[in-house]
């Protein structure tokens, strides 16, 4: 279900819209992120394009409110974005006129940086004004809009912990938001569960021993319980209603 702009695929409608600095993070933490989201189906857009013009085009105005959340990660040179500092007022406009969920996740910054533009968003702050010194009310938005994205509940990623762990710590995060169900837990013993089921066979080939055919069917076994575990969590069934 994710798509981004960069695909000649039909566009299908997605939930999520990932706003971020390209050169921070488009390869490292947030293509790890969308790969999440995608993994567990959750259609999200996230703008590959390199080049951009003076102004935010229609269509991402249209993806952000198109989108039902909003996945905004700060980094170190998102603030010396003014695409990404415009993409951000659209974000908490489409927050109040909209009712749209807004996530802020801080990746190699400190919120407090962000919130009150201190550290990188000074200096970049320094270059908008001497900029658009003639239209200092857009710089001042983009201060407020910061300043209010910052005192949203997110997730700091600078806590000592695995970047896999943060991830599905997330994407979790997204799905409730989105009244969704998470199965990621279960489709990590699914894939695990059917890597031995795989071993378990070609050991049985070769020594055609029925303890090992028995132990083989048994993983096949716990497989299919996990995968109705899985189905029933998605249509939100408790076992006693069945």
């Amino acid at each position: 279900m994710a798509w981004s702009t960069s695909s000649n695929t039909p566009q299908q409608k997605h939930e999520v819209f990932l706003s971020f600095r390209g050169e921070d993070t488009r390869y490292t933490f947030t293509s790890h992120l969308h790969a999440t989201l995608t993994r567990l189906d959750v259609g999200t857009y996230i703008d590959y394009h390199l080049q951009r013009g003076d102004e935010i085009s229609s269509a991402l105005l249209r993806a952000i409110e198109e989108a039902s959340l909003s996945v905004v990660v700060f980094s170190k040179n998102y603030g010396n974005s003014k695409w990404c500092l415009d993409e951000l007022v659209k974000i908490l406009e489409c927050k109040k006129m909209r009712g749209q969920i807004v996530l802020p996740i801080f990746y190699d910054i400190e919120p407090s940086d962000v919130r009150n533009q201190t550290g990188s968003y000074a200096d970049a702050f320094v270059k908008h004004e001497e900029r658009f010194h003639g239209n200092l009310e857009r710089v001042q938005k983009w201060r407020e809009a910061l300043r209010e994205a910052a005192n949203l509940s997110g997730w700091d990623c600078s806590t000592n912990r695995m970047e896999s762990e943060l991830l599905e710590k997330i994407a979790k995060d997204v799905l409730e938001k989105l009244n969704r169900v998470y199965v990621g837990d279960l489709d990590q013993k699914i894939a695990k569960y059917e890597e031995l089921a795989k071993l378990q066979y070609q050991f049985f080939v070769s020594t055609l021993n029925t303890v090992d055919l028995n132990k083989h069917n048994a993983t096949v076994a716990r497989i299919t319980e996990l995968k109705m575990e899985r189905s029933l969590r998605l249509l939100r069934v408790t076992p006693d209603m069945l």
